[in-house]
């Protein structure tokens, strides 16, 4: 197994990967910021794949630092490659989400997506570590045509959270093209929901959610009045957007297949979309959300949000060919370990959080 450096370890979608690439033998360096995330999610990576304190020392390093600190990241390569244990491979997923604040704020976007990843993949380049899933988006397709989508599809981005995540893959597809040398996964994830079964991690966003089920679990943990819906008047059968969902575990799942892939040295470059191929309207998550949990959704129509799209729905199918990957988890599953996880944590990761 190999030694891997994960950005964004600490994150929602971190975190639930560092458990699967723990259990699956690999061993973990996280640099994170802790700006959207908290240090207590990697102390529960550690409890839930059964850690000792010894085996955390050596099997989970965790580090403080920002990815366009070139210097920090410079260090973690030396130091790793100093105690003979020389980081093989990098899952890049820090980074800033939020469209609408993307749209606000867009230099800060591309300062930290596309600056960060320049950063990090100079760093990589001179420390001779050539093999990097990167945690792209289905943002990148804007407004397709046709449904399913798939990874022929045009590109064509309309936030400017998108148009970060399409210039990283960019530059990605330009270094590979003059270093055949590297090995390259770009994950265009659809939308990542649930939470780790036994409850400990799961989705804790630090200010007002931008996602879905965020929204819905804090409705019906009693944080929240009422959901916003926005836009009930979509080309929709019930007129709300429709959302390809996708359980947290099968998305940390499909990391471990690529990472895999990669050392293997199976492709030189992937790009491939990670979602379940089928489709749920916000009414209907709602509405399979009261049943899983038995709570009332109190929600109300509002106007729609600029940068959002009708329909997003995946075709996974080339992932299933080219690293055996599918999704196996379905949308019960999904409702009912984001709630248990809400249930457990009614203030996530931070007892004392005030909304």
């Amino acid at each position: 197994m190999a030694r891997l450096l994960i950005t964004g370890g600490a994150g929602f979608i971190g975190s639930h990967t560092c458990v699967v690439l723990l259990n699956a033998g690999h061993d973990l360096v996280i640099v994170d910021s802790f700006a959207n995330s908290s240090p207590i999610a990697t102390a529960r990576v550690a409890n839930i794949s059964g850690l000792t304190p010894n085996q955390e020392k050596e099997r989970l390093v965790i580090i403080e630092g920002d990815i366009r600190d070139e210097g920090a990241l410079s260090s973690i390569f030396e130091n790793a490659t100093k105690q003979n244990q020389p980081i093989e491979g990098v899952i890049h997923l820090a980074g800033l989400k939020s469209v609408m604040e993307s749209i606000t704020q867009p230099l800060k976007y591309w300062d930290v997506n596309v600056n960060g990843s320049r950063c990090l993949l100079s760093i990589m380049e001179a420390h001779n570590c050539r093999t990097i899933v990167f945690s792209s988006s289905a943002t990148i397709y804007g407004n397709p045509e046709s449904f399913p989508i798939a990874e022929v599809d045009p590109i064509q981005p309309i936030n400017p959270y998108g148009a970060t995540k399409a210039a990283v893959e960019s530059m990605l597809s330009n270094l590979q093209g003059n270093k055949a040398i590297w090995h390259i996964a770009c994950l265009r994830y659809f939308n990542p929901v649930g939470a780790h079964p036994s409850g400990l991690i799961g989705e804790d966003p630090k200010n007002i959610p931008n996602n879905l089920f965020p929204l819905v679990c804090q409705v019906a943990i009693d944080r929240r009045k009422l959901l916003n819906v926005f836009g009930g008047d979509w080309p929709t059968p019930d007129g709300t957007c429709i959302r390809d969902y996708i359980h947290i575990m099968d998305l940390a799942e499909g990391h471990l297949a690529a990472i895999n892939s990669l050392l293997r040295k199976e492709s030189n470059y992937l790009t491939l979309n990670i979602g379940t191929g089928k489709g749920y309207s916000v009414l209907e998550i709602i509405n399979e959300f009261e049943k899983t949990s038995g709570e009332k959704i109190a929600y109300k129509i509002v106007n729609r949000r600029d940068g959002d799209t009708a329909i997003s729905l995946a075709d996974p199918s080339q992932a299933n060919k080219k690293i055996s990957w599918r999704a196996t988890r379905n949308i019960e599953d999904i409702c009912r370990d984001s709630w248990n996880w809400q249930r457990l944590n009614p203030t996530g990761f931070t007892m004392d959080k005030v909304i």
